[in-house]
C-alpha cells in the first residue's frame, strides 16, 4: 500500500487525510484548531499542522510500510504572508476575511479601472483578494511593507515549512525563498497573477506594494518538488479547488460549498472575465478554470439564528421544515459580517416581513436558511449570465449537513441538488492530487 497525505488548513482548523493512493481509501486522519480571528501570526498555523499531522500518526520514516509517499496542501485563498529576507514573517497574515482593506480596494479600481483588472488577473478588487491587502499595508504600514522580500499564501508557506525551509535556526535547510512554490488556482486568487498568460503581473504588485518581491513558482498541475525528506510534494490548491477535486466535480456541475464562508463555483474548459467583478475567474487545479461567486455569510448565519433561538442545528433545520415555504413572508438579509458578494463590506443583516402572524420561531428558522441558500442562488444566477450551464448541484460544507438546507435547496437553486456523503472534501483533494504523483 502506498500511502499519501492531504491537507486543509482552513480558516478554523487544519485538517489531514492519509489515503491509500490507489483506493482512495482514508487510512489516517488528525485535525488540530486555528485561533479565531481575521489577523493571524502564521506560526499558529504551522503549530496546527505538525499536531494535524501527529494525530495522524505522522510522515513515517522514509520507505517504512506506513510512511508517507507524496503530500500536497489545500488551504485558504487570499492570505497574506509577507515574509523579510530572511524567512521570517513580517506581521500577522491579513484574512480573506478581513474587510480592512475595501478602501485600497477601491484604490486600485480607481487607477486601473474595473474592466482592465478583470482582463489583467481574472478579477476585480475587494476587500478578500490579497493584491488589496498589500496595498493596505504600504500605505497603514509603511516600515513593515519595506521589509517584504517575499509575498506567499497560506497554502504556498505552509508548504515550504514542511519542505523544510523557513528562517534559520527554525528550519532544516534555511530561507531560501526562491523554494516558494504555489499553484494555479491559489495564484489566481492574489489579483496580480494573470491567468491568460499564467505569469505573475509584476505592475500590479509593484502597484500595491510599492516595490517588487520574490513570489512563488506556480507549479503545473502535475509538477511535484520535493521534501528533505525526498518525498514526493505536489502544487497544493486554493481550498475550493481542492475540493472540486475531492468532491469529483464534472462538467455541468457546480458547487456550493456552506462552510465559513459560501462559495459557488464550476470547473470550465474557458477562462471568465466579469467585469462586475461579481464572478472571480479563478483557474482550476487541474489546468482549467474555476469562476466563482462567494459570499462571507454562510453557516455562521444559521449558528447566529440558532444561538438567537436557544437551539442546536439539529432543532434549527427541524423549525425551519416546519413552517412553509416563504416564511410567512418574514425575510432574512444575512449580512451580519458586511458582505463580499454583493461588495458591502460595511453591511449588517436586517429582518423584514415582521408581522404577529409571521414571527415565529419556525419561520425565523425557515428565513435564515432560505435567506443564506438566496445570496448562494443570486451566485448561481450570476454564473449563468457568463455562459455557465449548471445542470446540478454539489452541496458540501459544514452546512450543508444541516436537513433543512438540503431539502430547500432544490427549491431556491431551481435544478437537482446532491449532497455527498460528509467528508473532508478539501484535504481529500490535495490528497488525490497527492496520489497522481506516485500513481502516474
Amino acid at each position: 500500500m502506498t500511502l499519501v497525505m492531504g491537507v486543509d488548513s482552513s480558516t478554523q482548523s487544519c485538517k489531514v487525510v492519509v489515503i491509500d493512493a490507489a483506493t482512495g481509501a482514508i487510512v489516517r486522519e488528525g485535525r488540530a484548531a486555528h485561533p479565531d480571528g481575521t489577523s493571524v501570526d502564521p506560526a499558529a498555523w504551522w503549530e496546527a499542522l505538525q499536531a494535524a499531522i501527529a494525530d495522524a500518526g505522522g510522515l513515517g520514516e522514509p520507505g517504512a510500510a506506513d510512511a508517507v509517499a507524496a503530500w500536497a496542501v489545500g488551504g485558504q485563498q487570499h492570505g497574506m504572508v509577507a515574509l523579510d529576507a530572511d524567512g521570517r514573517v513580517v506581521r500577522d497574515a491579513l484574512l480573506w476575511n478581513d474587510n480592512r482593506s475595501a478602501g485600497a480596494a477601491a484604490e486600485l479600481i480607481a487607477e486601473f479601472g474595473a474592466s482592465e483588472l478583470a482582463r489583467r488577473s481574472g478579477l476585480v478588487p475587494v476587500a478578500s483578494f490579497t493584491i488589496t491587502k498589500l496595498r493596505w499595508l504600504r500605505d497603514h504600514e509603511p516600515h513593515n511593507a519595506a521589509r517584504v522580500a517575499a509575498v506567499a499564501l497560506p497554502h504556498d508557506w505552509l508548504t515550504w515549512r514542511l519542505r523544510g525551509f523557513g528562517p534559520a535556526g527554525e528550519s532544516r535547510l534555511g530561507p531560501v525563498l526562491e523554494e516558494l512554490v504555489t499553484d494555479r488556482s491559489d495564484a489566481s486568487g492574489t489579483g496580480y497573477w494573470d491567468p491568460e498568460s499564467g505569469g505573475y503581473d509584476r505592475q500590479l504588485l509593484v502597484a500595491a506594494l510599492g516595490h517588487d518581491a520574490v513570489l512563488p513558482r506556480v507549479l503545473g498541475p502535475r509538477e511535484s518538488v520535493t521534501d528533505a525528506d525526498g518525498r514526493l510534494v505536489g502544487a497544493g490548491a486554493g481550498d475550493n479547488a481542492a475540493a472540486a477535486l475531492g468532491a469529483g466535480a464534472q462538467s455541468g456541475d457546480v458547487v456550493v460549498s456552506i462552510g465559513t464562508s459560501g462559495t459557488v463555483f464550476a470547473v470550465t474548459p474557458e477562462r471568465t472575465v466579469d467585469p462586475t467583478g461579481t464572478v472571480a475567474g479563478f483557474a482550476s487545479a487541474d489546468g482549467h478554470f474555476l469562476p466563482l461567486v462567494a459570499t462571507l455569510n454562510a453557516a455562521r448565519v444559521l449558528d447566529a439564528i440558532g444561538r438567537l433561538l436557544g437551539v442546536d442545528h439539529a432543532e434549527l433545520s427541524r423549525l425551519a421544515l416546519s413552517a412553509a415555504p416563504g416564511a410567512g413572508g418574514l425575510t432574512l438579509v444575512p449580512y451580519f459580517e458586511g458582505e463580499r458578494t454583493p461588495n458591502l463590506p460595511d453591511a449588517t443583516a436586517s429582518l423584514t416581513g415582521m408581522t404577529l402572524a409571521s414571527t415565529t420561531r419556525e419561520n425565523l428558522a425557515r428565513a435564515a436558511v432560505e435567506g443564506m441558500l438566496s445570496g448562494l442562488a443570486a451566485g448561481l444566477e450570476a454564473l449563468r449570465s457568463l455562459g455557465v450551464a449548471p445542470e446540478r448541484a454539489l452541496l458540501i460544507g459544514g452546512g450543508a449537513r444541516s436537513q433543512a438546507v438540503r431539502e430547500i435547496a432544490p427549491l431556491v437553486f431551481g435544478i437537482p441538488v446532491e449532497a455527498p456523503a460528509p467528508g473532508e472534501y478539501v484535504a481529500l483533494g490535495a490528497a488525490r492530487q497527492a496520489a497522481g504523483l506516485v500513481t502516474g
